[in-house]
């Protein structure tokens, strides 16, 4: 999950800086603004698992 949420991050920057190219400049701060939130939300997701600590499993 981290790692698609990090790749959606990253699309999401190269469709930020493609809108500033083509001149679509009132777009490129919310879409960065989303992309940072995604990296974000991978990082926490992976803190999380590492703070956890135990196997991931839906039995306990």
């Amino acid at each position: 999950m981290a790692a698609a949420t990090a790749a959606l991050g990253t699309v999401l920057g190269f469709f930020a800086l493609q809108l500033r190219a083509d001149g679509y400049g009132q777009y490129v701060e919310s879409v960065a603004t989303f992309s940072v939130l995604m990296y974000v939300t991978a990082a926490l997701v992976v803190v999380t698992w590492v703070r956890d600590g135990r196997p991931h499993s839906n039995s306990h």
